[in-house]
């Protein structure tokens, strides 16, 4: 006889207690093996698939596409032992909707324990992409909160059957457009709707239904401007943020240095063949030769026992700025790196930023962040220690600027570097000592070879 079980959205990593349905990778009647991806949600750091446990047909979903669910909620019932086509089953209710199984389903659990990405290894985790979109057995409409334009009543549709679109981002934004993917004509390949094509087809409906020129409505004290909730990437940044500027007392020191010799080394380094070192696995390396000069900067603080916990390893964040948001991954045991081994590992990460395929161990974690920032084309800032570090290094573009260099005026490659610290773990001497440390090893690498 089967056995009808529930499975609960699981803990999905540290810190996060709700994540957003993105794409169903099955329907109601599907039969699931153990530790089968069968949900795509995004949370506050992460897109996810979700494996479920058990094996067995799927005989109830629990939650539209765009729903925000707690951890703990229930996503879909399976039945465990269903019998074969054409059996009736009682514990299988004709109620969800639930198509018998080409094959009888022995009653499977895995038994591990759902934390982080679910039961298995890597191959539960990998991301899949398919080309004939998500079938369509019993889908449950989705009503856009606001609609940009209504579609015409007589309008057939351009795509009879499966939506063909993979991009769960795509699927996004086509909700919030208020458009219809069935009606859009997608350009990609095999007719694969793409991010271009909403976007053309929300510009089409808009101008289809503007409506003639009318007078000014009457101001309104209703009227405060657009609301844009704080949720997914966003909204975990500003409660970060918030938090940060809550609880720590920050301060911020900085300096400008030369880094013409740097530039110099890099350039030698990538000359002389191998793999390609990066300007920021560099600057990674002085940080970390940093902190272990002064380790009070690679700490964090515990109020309730009211105690500084100097950590032993350095994980080195830093940020890096994607379509969902600014994410901050981390780098394993830096200091233990060489400069070739955090070139590859920062191009893992921020290419799985970018994916947005980045784990919630890969943002987790973090004792100490490099905040790149002049890649953006601006010279300085005043970073924000992103709890529970104890404090950020930013450094601006470098660029051409007057410099004394040996007693002459000369052009060199100037950099300005800032430190923002948490004034509990140390006073103004350690952390300008820090930074000084870090600008001469900027200004001088040899300086490097003292400690290797």
């Amino acid at each position: 006889m089967a056995q009808v079980l529930e499975f609960k959205l699981p803990d999905l990593g540290e810190g996060l207690t709700e994540a957003e349905i993105v794409r169903w990778l099955v329907n109601v009647g599907d039969v699931v093996a153990i530790d089968q991806p069968v949900v795509e949600v995004e949370t506050a750091k992460a897109m996810v698939e979700v494996p479920c446990p058990y094996g067995g047909v799927v005989t109830a979903r629990f939650g539209e596409e765009g729903t925000e669910l707690p951890v703990g909620a229930p996503l879909l019932t399976v039945a465990v032992g269903a019998p074969a086509p054409g059996a009736a089953d009682a514990t299988a209710p004709a109620t969800q909707g639930a198509a018998p199984a080409e094959s009888a389903v022995s009653s499977e659990y895995s038994g591990n324990v759902l934390v982080g990405y679910g039961t298995a290894g890597p191959a539960a985790r990998r991301r899949r992409v398919r080309r004939d979109g998500v079938p369509a057995a019993s889908p449950v409409p989705v009503a856009p909160a606001a609609p940009v334009a209504a579609a015409p009543a007589t309008r057939e549709p351009v795509v009879d059957g499966p939506v063909p679109v993979i991009s769960p981002l795509v699927r996004k934004l086509a909700r919030e457009k208020g458009l219809d993917l069935r009606e859009v004509r997608g350009s990609g390949p095999d007719g694969l709707i793409l991010r271009a094509d909403v976007e053309r087809a929300a510009v089409a409906a808009t101008e289809a239904v503007r409506p003639a020129p009318a007078a000014a409505p009457a101001p309104s004290s209703a009227a405060v401007g657009e609301r844009i909730p704080l949720r997914g990437v966003r909204g975990a940044v500003a409660d970060k943020l918030s938090r940060s500027r809550t609880e720590i007392p920050d301060a911020t020191c900085w300096v400008d240095a030369d880094a013409t010799e740097l530039m110099a080394a890099r350039t030698a380094m990538n000359a002389a063949g191998g793999p390609k070192i990066s300007l920021l696995a560099l600057l990674a390396r002085i940080c970390t030769h940093a902190l272990a000069r002064f380790p009070e900067l690679n700490s964090t603080v515990d109020m309730a026992a009211r105690e500084i916990v100097r950590l032993p390893s350095v994980h080195l964040g830093f940020a890096a700025q994607t379509e969902r948001g600014l994410v901050v991954p981390v780098v394993r045991d830096a200091g233990t790196r060489t400069a070739e081994s955090l070139t590859a590992e920062f191009a893992r990460l921020t290419e799985s930023a970018r994916q947005g395929t980045l784990t919630p161990a890969d943002l987790t974690g973090g004792t100490f962040t490099l905040n790149n920032y002049g890649v953006f084309g601006v010279d300085g800032s005043t970073p924000i220690v992103n709890h529970p570090e104890a404090a950020m290094l930013g450094v601006g573009r470098i660029i051409p600027k007057p410099w004394v260099h040996q007693g002459e005026l000369a052009v060199r490659q100037v950099v300005q570097l800032s430190l923002t610290f948490d004034h509990r773990v140390c006073d103004g001497g350690t952390a300008g000592g820090f930074l000084r440390y870090v600008a001469d090893c900027v200004e001088h690498p040899s300086v490097l070879l003292r400690t290797l």
